[in-house]
């Protein structure tokens, strides 16, 4: 699938941008790598109108650049799953004075070139779960990641919904015992999972609510709690089928590839979770290798746009050491 592209114009900065739906990082960066400005700011939601998208960068880039200037903007933003949606943010970024080129991609792209060179698998598994696959050849797998639209399941969302699920109908009788009762009730201050419900049926707790769960169920099942131990590796198969569709279809599985695995629920690193993925991508790809990228994503972003310009390995080297503890490693 082609980069949405204009000419070049003369530009030697990069505007990286990673958007995802609880924060949005960017940076300034010349054509040697160094990061000379970063921000971040509130997250790009899926219902939102892109012109607000628009917007919202400029405000975060406000007084990075010099009057006239012009720069390659690398865009890599959650909810574009569509090459037409790409080429239309494309295109509104297009308009703008400062942009001289707009590569406007997934940004699952982001988190693969952050982990690698760009080819191979990756993961996101932070709000939602979203998958990639780029072969030597160019080819790309990509999903629709609408969530349940799209049969997808997990990430925070999906796990912290269903860690409550659970909870819920193990207090009122309907399902197996849980520490998770204790666990959430503990997190949230309630006393009753029944308490929980009325709340989330007056919208009394929210979806961030909801996200900030998960991190108690994958306590509760390092703990060995079967409940929440059935959960992540739930996720765990989610995962690995995401995998292993993308690899069959760029044609790498037999001969192995890298399989970067991003996003906060990823980049959390829990033991089991970490340990049923490897396990589950050795059962069909024993050759392929599985890193926790340590570099965020906005780096990945900034190095698809330093690509693009030509710069070399000493450019990548010096981005990637300048921006390792700046930005968060998270995704979505």
């Amino acid at each position: 699938m082609p980069d949405s592209l204009t000419s070049p114009a003369g530009t030697a900065k990069v505007i990286a941008v990673d958007a995802g739906s609880t924060k949005t990082d960017v940076a300034l960066v010349d054509s040697r790598g160094g990061v000379l400005a970063t921000a971040r700011g509130a997250g790009m939601l899926a219902a939102e109108p892109m012109p607000l998208w628009v917007a919202r960068i400029e405000q975060l880039i406000a007084g990075m650049l010099g009057e006239a200037e012009r720069v390659v903007l690398s865009a890599c933003m959650a909810h574009l799953d569509l090459p037409e949606e790409e080429e239309e943010f494309a295109s509104l970024l297009r308009s703008r004075p400062w942009v001289g080129e707009a590569m406007v991609r997934n940004d699952t792209l982001a988190v693969l070139r952050a982990g690698g060179p760009g080819t191979g698998v990756a993961v996101v598994c932070g709000t939602g779960i979203n998958c990639v696959g780029v072969g030597p050849d160019g080819r790309q797998a990509r999903f629709l990641a609408f969530g349940d639209t799209s049969g997808d399941w997990g990430g925070g969302n999906d796990l912290g919904m269903a860690a409550l699920w659970h909870a819920i109908r193990a207090e009122d009788g309907r399902g197996e015992p849980t520490a998770l009762v204790a666990a959430l009730l503990d997190h949230l201050g309630l006393n009753s999972m029944r308490e929980v419900a009325l709340r989330l049926r007056g919208e009394r707790l929210t979806s961030m609510d909801v996200r900030h769960c998960t991190p108690v169920l994958l306590a509760v099942a390092a703990q060995g709690d079967p409940v929440a131990t059935a959960l992540v590796r739930r996720q765990a198969a989610e995962i690995c089928a995401m995998v292993r569709v993308a690899m069959d279809r760029i044609g790498v599985a037999d001969h192995g590839t890298v399989v970067v695995l991003g996003g906060s629920v990823l980049a959390a690193r829990h033991p089991l979770l970490l340990s049923a993925v490897r396990d589950g991508i050795a059962t069909f790809s024993p050759a392929s290798s599985v890193v926790v990228t340590d570099v965020p994503p906005l780096a990945g972003a900034a190095l698809l746009g330093l690509d693009h310009m030509g710069a070399g390995a000493e450019a990548e080297r010096a981005l990637r050491a300048a921006l390792a503890g700046r930005i968060h490693t998270g995704a979505g």
